[in-house]
């Protein structure tokens, strides 16, 4: 319609202006568009129906109205497929077979038996199988068909489904009767069989399986993947309802199956003979004991087409609990995200091989034991040695190559580890052993590997060792499994089996109760607790437990405890942490009248992923001087008592020694900032380090205007010693400063073994030296100016050298100025256990601090018994 807008029309005087009303643009009746638009929803409609996916009862009657031929179609054939087996018939959930004629050809790549690499034609069966020929099945092609409406046909053939489902609890053949509404449980069949699931609970596991070197052919098999399904299914003690799969294309199968319990599902990769599966459950029957059987069914080797051999299958899993369980159902299960089984071998599927070697329950406890590999593990020297691998060798970087570890599991605790099990029980045993000056009767408890028992029957000394052990069977699965722990064919004077010793007395009792019932007093030189940590043993927290255990040593006697994973400087307060039993442990400890010294220390090296924390506690106070020894002393002692072995090609000890034992001396300070928790506050938390807002003040012999102190002559007579000197201060000095700390903090260290050795005959004439004066001067020096550390039983004496010692000694404490900077412990001596003073000893022996204003000319003078308690 033309748009030519007409000339205006003159206004008249007494009229209102016109109003121009043409319509501006282009106009469409609108009657021709709902006409347009009916046509071509009409047009739509048919070209659906005539090349969409529909079902041919809906199309069939639109066809014929159009005057369309309708088309003819094949019927395709159904196998039925029951409970996992292509033979049975006697199932409502049937498997239509791919509608693929015999003979068809599907498109794979491969070779053939001569060089080429083209594409090859084989014959796929209608149910996926390849009848002649090899190589990788890329996917089938689609059969042509008479008219395009009959894609909703094909679609349905190329997936495996059920005729009749099953519906949750309506199923035929289930085993019980159930009730599906919310709050009810499942209604067992009543003759005792635990319930398949508990709709009151809502926990569940989760396995989740990887499975790679597989046969093509089965990967991309609808029929043969479902028969497996549902093989695995049965195999898991698991009900079935329904299930799917689906060809993928250019291959591949896809498939879920619907549980009474939850869900299966996989996923194939034909060309790289993968295969990645999820099975979860809601019961609480284990699906551990179906893995096996899940590779077999599902691990169908492919063959290796340079070899011609069986390549082999690798598979990768992790189980996992899921849902919201109870605290206390959480903590029982041995499989709980937080037990070392879960965390070390079942749950990360970084861990490329396990391998279950025992899976027992006890009258006491679970045993188990596995040897794993994670996928970032490489060879260990011996493995080398074995391989004879050489620098640059490849293989060093291979987790393959490497050897497995063996790790022992009780209640799904972490108990040891074959690789690293030698650090560990050597850190539990031998800094007791060599706390005591010659153990004859040790007694163990726990320790059923033996290897606690191996590291006791290294001493020559040792006359007898009692182990107490509650469970037979640990020892039985750790002989056949674990045969290094109790190895002692290469200690001198022992048998090839630790348990065999003449030496050896094996107990099998709950050594808590054997120690209280028969009442042993004053028996044990040594007692080695190599048990569960404390959080596991309500032992700890018995008081009159723990008094009886100390009242079994003898009076020197040294007890070892194993206290499990070290803390952290972010804990809270130990008696409201995560390791309340072990602070309870502690506090029992402490309060033993009986206890003279406590000491905690750690080893990283145990193979745990968290240094492991040990604690020895002495019945005398002699002990401290052993375990602060030097270490060569230490060396010593391991070549006097234990000495070589019979092969002489190994050490005794393979990591303690001198310096680990010197490692020890010192607690971390994680152990003294938790016990700095405790309330009240310990007095000598107050101590941890010098306080930064006092001032020091030193002695500069050589810089008389650097200096805040003076050494001044004095005279005196024949009876007082005769002339000497005095120590003046040339500044003003605050109280609580420090006096000297750069001298002070040079004294030397000086043991009494020493002292004793030097005191031995000090004026005796050497032939072709004479006299030797110079050491009868050292020892007056010595105890003139030296003193015994505070830490009673540590055998250490610190003599000052500096300008200190000019200080003078007041005759009344009134007179003095200066005074220990940590003063004495208000309730008298030193704390049993205190990780301040175990850290910060050196410190509180040597350091002096203004006892009050010192005005400068003033003298400084020490007190009387300046270094006694």
């Amino acid at each position: 319609m033309a748009n030519n807008t007409p000339a205006a029309r003159p206004v008249q005087n007494d009229q209102l202006p016109a109003i121009d009303a043409t319509p501006k643009g282009y106009t469409i009746d609108v009657r021709v568009f709902l006409a347009i638009i009916t046509t071509a929803m009409a047009l739509a409609f048919t070209a659906g129906v005539m090349i969409g996916p529909t079902n041919p009862a809906l199309v069939n009657p639109v066809l014929s109205l159009l005057g369309v031929p309708l088309p003819v179609y094949d019927t395709p054939s159904v196998k039925a497929i029951s409970g996992g087996s292509a033979s049975s018939t006697n199932s409502n959930i049937n498997s239509p077979a791919r509608k693929t004629a015999e003979g068809t050809a599907a498109s794979i790549v491969g070779e053939d038996d001569r060089t080429s690499k083209k594409a090859k034609e084989v014959i796929v069966t209608a149910d996926g199988q390849v009848i002649s020929g090899d190589g990788v099945i890329k996917q089938a092609k689609r059969t042509p068909t008479d008219h395009v409406a009959t894609l909703g046909y094909k679609i349905k053939e190329t997936h495996v489904n059920i005729d009749t489902p099953v519906l949750e609890g309506t199923g035929e053949n289930l085993p019980f009767d159930r009730d599906i509404s919310y709050n009810n449980a499942t209604d067992g069949s009543g003759d005792g069989e635990p319930l398949l699931r508990d709709q009151t609970n809502p926990s569940g596991q989760h396995l989740l399986v990887d499975i790679k070197n597989l046969e093509a052919a089965f990967l991309n098999s609808e029929s043969r993947l479902a028969d497996a399904m549902q093989a695995s299914v049965k195999a898991a003690g698991l009900t079935m309802l329904s299930y799917h799969c689906h060809s993928l294309h250019p291959a591949g199968v896809s498939c879920v199956g619907v549980l009474l319990e939850s869900h299966i599902s996989f996923h194939t990769w034909p060309d790289e003979g993968v295969i990645t599966l999820d099975l979860f459950t809601t019961s609480e029957k284990p699906l551990l004991p179906a893995l096996p059987q899940i590779e077999e069914l599902f691990g169908i080797a492919r063959v290796n087409e340079e070899t011609g051999e069986k390549e082999e299958v690798v598979t990768l899993w992790s189980h996992e609990l899921r849902g919201f369980r109870t605290e206390d159902a959480r903590k029982a299960h041995y499989l709980d995200g937080e037990s070392d089984l879960a965390n070390w071998v079942t749950s990360p599927l970084e861990v490329v091989y396990k391998k279950q070697l025992v899976s027992r329950q006890t009258e006491h406890q679970r045993i188990d034991i596995w040897d794993t590999l994670e996928r970032d593990d490489t060879p260990t020297y011996e493995d080398g040695l074995k391989l004879g691998l050489k620098a640059g060798d490849p293989r060093w970087l291979s987790y393959e190559h490497a050897s497995p570890s063996r790790m022992l599991f009780l209640d799904g605790a972490l108990q040891s580890q074959g690789d690293a099990e030698k650090e560990y029980h050597e850190s539990l045993v031998q800094p007791a052993m060599f706390a005591h000056p010659a153990p004859k009767n040790v007694a163990i408890i726990g320790g059923g590997e033996g290897a606690t028992l191996r590291e006791v029957l290294k001493h020559k000394s040792v006359e007898k060792a009692t182990m107490i052990e509650i469970d037979e069977r640990v020892i039985e699965a750790c002989k056949e499994h674990l045969p290094t722990m109790s190895d002692c064919s290469n200690i001198v004077g022992s048998t090839p089996s630790c348990f065999d010793d003449p030496r050896t007395n094996l107990v099998i009792a709950d050594a808590f109760k054997y120690i209280v019932d028969k009442d042993i007093k004053d028996e044990f030189d040594v007692l080695v607790v190599d048990g569960l940590e404390p959080e596991e043993h309500e032992e700890y927290t018995n008081s009159y437990i723990i008094d009886a255990l100390v009242a079994s040593l003898t009076s020197d006697g040294v007890m070892s405890v194993n206290i499990g994973m070290a803390p952290s400087i972010l804990d809270p307060r130990a008696d409201k942490g995560v390791h309340p039993k072990r602070e309870l442990l502690i506090n029992n400890l402490e309060a033993n009248p009986q206890i003279a010294s406590i000491h905690i220390y750690e080893e990283a090296h145990c193979g745990f992923w968290e240094p492991r924390a040990f604690l020895v506690a002495c019945r005398d106070s002699g002990c401290r001087k052993k375990w602060y020894a030097e270490t060569d002393e230490v060396d010593y002692q391991i070549y006097e008592r234990i000495g070589g072995t019979k092969s002489g090609e190994v050490p005794s000890l393979v990591h303690f020694d001198g310096a680990t034992q010197r490692s020890f001396h010192t607690p971390p300070r994680a152990w003294e900032t938790i016990y700095c928790h405790r309330e009240p506050q310990p007095f000598e938390c107050a101590y941890r380090g010098l306080d930064l807002d006092k001032e020091l003040f030193e002695y500069f012999p050589d810089d008389e205007e650097g200096s805040a102190f003076e050494v001044r002559p004095t005279k005196g007579t024949e009876e007082d010693g005769g002339d000497g000197a005095a120590v003046y201060a040339k500044v003003d000095v605050p109280a609580g400063s420090y006096v000297m700390p750069t001298h002070l903090a040079a004294s030397f260290e000086v043991s009494d073994d020493s002292m004793e050795n030097i005191r031995g005959d000090p004026i005796k004439e050497v032939d072709g030296v004479g006299r030797a004066t110079v050491i009868e001067d050292f020892i007056e020096f010595i105890d003139d100016y030296g003193h015994a550390s505070l830490q009673e039983g540590s055998g250490k004496n610190f003599v000052e050298i500096g300008g200190s010692f000019l200080m003078r000694t007041g005759d009344d404490i009134s007179e003095a100025n200066v005074r220990r900077w940590i003063p004495t412990h208000p309730e008298g001596g030193r704390p049993k256990y205190s990780p301040v003073y175990d850290r910060h000893r050196h410190s509180f022996d040597v350091f002096l601090v203004a006892s009050r204003d010192i005005k400068a000319g003033e003298e400084i003078v020490k007190p009387p018994a300046l270094w006694e308690e």
